[in-house]
């Protein structure tokens, strides 16, 4: 198959991007879309030109630093996919493919596709973790966790930290990747003892970091490759009120 890539070319966040046309041929469509770009940097580097920089690391779905947007879409036209879970299979021959990073003020570009998500980092810093006592680990037994909260735990941190809950929202909100991380501590007993300043504490480290307030239009949780719940951002209001209480 042939395709035509248009790139977001920007050599850093203060300066002015732009983008830039590239056509492949005779690509194989059993090969995963990073493979595309490893090929087109190949070419470029040959060249003499300077490669497109993008995240990755697990190329497995689990690691979520691959995210970018691919024709309007965070991680692609796939759902529940990250772009390393992509194959060139799901575009036609000839298509124009158009390729960007995740918009937000919060997330500074820095390079082409490649995208700073410490602030993301920022907020687990601020209360996403539990106070344990070091030494000799407790039964994992000892603690009984009803299995609805378990489960519900569990989906919560199935979150990647990707991005691509901001780049849907159009107000650029990390509501739906804050409620998750709060959600997973929330439900565990484990999380109790400081669920209040937990809570307090990241919402504010959200607002600090420039993500806005939530749409509630659902864009989050649609184009979430883990399907993360809204019902995580209902807990997160729940679990801020009774913490002024």
């Amino acid at each position: 198959m042939n395709i035509n890539l248009k790139v977001w070319r920007q050599e850093k966040d203060t300066k002015k991007g732009a983008f830039k046309t590239y056509r492949l041929q005779d690509i194989d469509p059993n090969i995963s879309f990073l493979e595309m770009l490893d090929i087109l940097n190949n070419k470029l580097i040959k060249q003499e030109l300077d490669p497109v920089a993008f995240d990755h690391d697990c190329r497995e779905g689990i690691c979520g630093s691959c995210g970018f947007m691919i024709n309007g879409q965070p991680h692609g036209p796939k759902k529940a996919t990250t772009v390393c879970q992509l194959y060139m299979r799901s575009f036609n021959s000839e298509n124009e493919i158009v390729l960007e990073p995740f918009r937000a003020s919060a997330f500074k570009i820095i390079k082409d596709l490649s995208i700073d998500r410490s602030s993301f980092d920022h907020i687990i810093y601020a209360g996403g973790f539990v106070p344990v006592n070091t030494g000799d680990a407790e039964e994992a037994n000892s603690t009984v966790v009803e299995k609805a909260n378990a489960d519900e735990a569990f989906l919560s941190a199935a979150c990647i930290g990707c991005g691509a809950c901001v780049a849907a929202c159009k107000n650029s909100s990390a509501m739906l990747f804050t409620a998750a991380k709060i959600s997973h501590l929330a439900l565990l007993p484990q999380g109790e003892p400081d669920k209040k300043e937990r809570v307090q504490k990241m919402v504010a480290t959200m607002d600090e970091e420039g993500f806005g307030a939530c749409t509630n239009t659902g864009a989050c949780s649609a184009e979430c490759p883990k399907e993360i719940s809204q019902e995580n951002i209902a807990r997160l209001n729940r679990e801020f009120i009774k913490s002024q209480l």
